[in-house]
């Protein structure tokens, strides 16, 4: 009897003594117990949680989705994020872990739970998602900087290379034969590099997308693309009812970008579809092509290193903006990248009346 009870007085100790909120509950969800530590994040005394009903200090969605969660409750156990509605009107984020104790019968059920304040972990990743945000705009005044000096520069001085060469060759006669041969390919060697330096420099900061907007950025790109790796592209969609602001443009632009540069390098692909739509408040991008495709569920240890960072930038791109981006696949079977960014009330268009 003194080690049952000692056991328990220690119990007691380490469960008041945590720094989440800890519960035992009936099956129609009445607190048998609850720790100091719930107490305090739903900011009721003590007394008046025992013996309560848990109801109240969750939302009717949480509650939704609570019920079917703690009915199915097993020794594993069953996790939930929530928001905790504290007596003075604040709200809580919190996960709810649950696991069920007993089971006397289909209607009789104790479970415990453990409630884990996401305050914390809520504003690291804002904070996040701040310097996610920070760092791609940097990467973007960075790209138009080298965009700008590559035009400026190093392709007007190239076009003046390449000027000169040609005037070399028609220095060049016939009886030069040999010379004149070198002559004409290191001028079309000189071509080819200014074309690359041009292309490289409109990839980094295409014009075409501040002078006339997104879709036709996407057209000129898939042209580009199909030119240069005879793979089809078929655009559908396109049509959206208003101008997107410039940040949500050039996130789901370079996601595009990045996209087909994979299947450029990676997918093997014959052909692609790019389709642009907006449904309500949401701008969706959706990338599919019919190329090798890829296990998802385990492309971090499956895949090259470098697809593996061009999908995380692809993400950040979409969490900077607000959104979300998703990828499906599976071998032999291709691949579609999909990113939905919300977008201002602004350029939601109006229900006809």
């Amino acid at each position: 009897m003194f080690t049952r009870e000692g056991a328990e007085h220690s119990y007691r100790l380490l469960i008041e003594s945590m720094n989440e909120g800890a519960l035992t509950l009936t099956s129609d969800k009445v607190i048998l117990y609850a720790n100091q530590c719930f107490a305090r994040m739903v900011k009721c005394p003590l007394e008046r949680v025992t013996g309560g009903s848990f109801r109240r200090f969750l939302s009717e969605e949480d509650l939704a989705l609570l019920r079917p969660l703690v009915r199915r409750a097993a020794k594993v156990g069953t996790k939930l994020p929530v928001e905790l509605l504290a007596e003075d009107g604040s709200r809580l984020p919190a996960q709810i872990s649950i696991q069920r104790l007993t089971k006397d019968g289909p209607n009789r059920m104790t479970v415990s739970m453990v409630v884990t304040d996401l305050t914390e972990p809520r504003r690291t990743e804002e904070l996040l998602r701040a310097l996610t945000h920070r760092v791609v705009q940097v990467q973007e005044v960075e790209r138009e900087r080298v965009a700008r000096e590559l035009h400026d520069n190093i392709t007007q001085l190239l076009c003046g290379v390449l000027f000169r060469s040609q005037a070399l060759v028609d220095s060049l006669s016939e009886r030069n034969g040999p010379v004149r041969k070198a002559a004409k390919r290191l001028h079309a060697l000189l071509g080819e590099t200014a074309g690359e330096v041009e292309r490289i420099s409109r990839e980094l900061r295409p014009s075409v997308l501040d002078q006339l907007g997104l879709v036709a950025a996407i057209r000129s790109s898939s042209d580009k693309f199909a030119d240069r790796t005879g793979v089809t592209v078929k655009l559908t969609g396109m049509l959206l009812p208003a101008p997107l602001p410039a940040d949500v443009e050039l996130a789901l632009y370079r996601i595009m970008q990045e996209a087909l540069k994979n299947v450029e390098k990676h997918a093997h692909a014959r052909r692609v579809t790019v389709h642009l739509d907006q449904h309500g408040a949401v701008v969706e991008l959706v990338v599919r092509d019919d190329g090798l495709g890829f296990d998802a569920k385990h492309h971090e240890a499956r895949r090259d290193r470098k697809v593996v960072l061009g999908l995380l930038g692809m993400r950040e791109r979409a969490t900077a903006a607000g959104g979300t981006l998703t990828v499906k696949s599976a071998p032999h079977a291709g691949t579609e990248i999909t990113a939905r960014i919300p977008v201002p009330s602004a350029v939601i268009p109006l229900a006809d009346d």
